[in-house]
This record gives C-alpha cells, structure tokens and sequence, in this order.
C-alpha cells in the first residue's frame, strides 16, 4: 500500500468509526487499526479526524435496519448531527467501513447538497494498490477517478 497518489493532490478524508465494530464491538482498538490502514492509504496528513470521533463518534444512523426502513425523513433527520459533524471537517470525502454507513452519509451529504463524497475504505485500498478497475471508479468524484498508481516498470508485476 501506498499514499504516494495523494502526496500532490492532498485530497483530505474523515474518517466514519462504524458503531457495530467501533462503538458497540471492539472500541478505540479497532478505530486505530482503521486510522493506520487509512493513514497508510491516503497520507497521514490528509486524514481530518472528525470530534468526537473512535468510541465516542456519532452514529450516522443508517444501522440497525433504519436505512432500509422506508422512514426517510426521520432517518435524515437523525443523520442531522453526522452530517454537521462531518461538514465540520471540511474533508473533501468521508471514508466508511460499511455499506450502511456509506448508504446514509452519501445520502444526507446529497440531500443537504454537501460538497464531500463519500468512499469505501477497500476502494481506496485497491486504489493505493493500483488495482483498482475503471467500473469501480464510476462512484468517484472527478479528483479520484483518473488516479492511477500503477506504473509498468514497477516492481509488483
């Protein structure tokens, strides 16, 4: 894994602490975990680190069957607080560990029309590896669809 990608571009991230993992599973162990791997990927110094964050960080509320629900406003409404916490930041994209978190920020980002966008961490993994294909890019805004670090004389092939 590299950062390398991101080193000129300096797109900043934030960071979503899942609750079933972070928060009710494994707490501020598995949040660092998630902040190396993340570090490793997009540049320590492009992370913006949302307050409070780790065990104490805000549900998004899509979890727990509340995004697939059919109660829209309430969920937004809830979401109401994610979505301050992370337009705070001022982090170009939030990074989330898992679909339902990914589903709501994208979707309270959209209906609020924030600027942010909203990326699964394995996508940016797979970017840092160079491995990541054109079809798992569409999702991406314009500043990371045309990353591409894989580079022929490189070593990994």
């Amino acid at each position: 894994m590299s950062s390398d990608w991101n080193k000129d571009r300096k797109i900043k991230f934030t960071i979503q602490d899942p609750c079933q993992i972070v928060r009710k599973g494994y707490g501020d162990e598995v949040a660092d975990d998630l902040r190396f791997v993340i570090k490793s990927v997009v540049g320590e110094d492009n992370v913006i680190e949302m307050t409070p964050n780790k065990s104490n960080n805000y549900c998004c509320g899509g979890g727990g069957g509340f995004l697939q629900s059919g109660f829209t406003d309430a969920r937004r409404a809830y979401g109401e607080l994610k979505y301050q916490q992370i337009i705070s930041t001022g982090a170009d994209y939030c990074i989330t560990g898992c679909h339902n978190c990914h589903a709501q920020v994208h979707d309270i980002g959209h209906h609020h029309g924030a600027a942010y966008g909203t990326v699964h961490i394995w996508t940016l993994i797979c970017l840092s590896l160079g491995i990541l294909g054109p079809n798992e890019r569409a999702y991406l805004g314009d500043d990371l669809k045309d990353v591409d670090v894989f580079h022929p004389e490189s070593s990994l092939y």
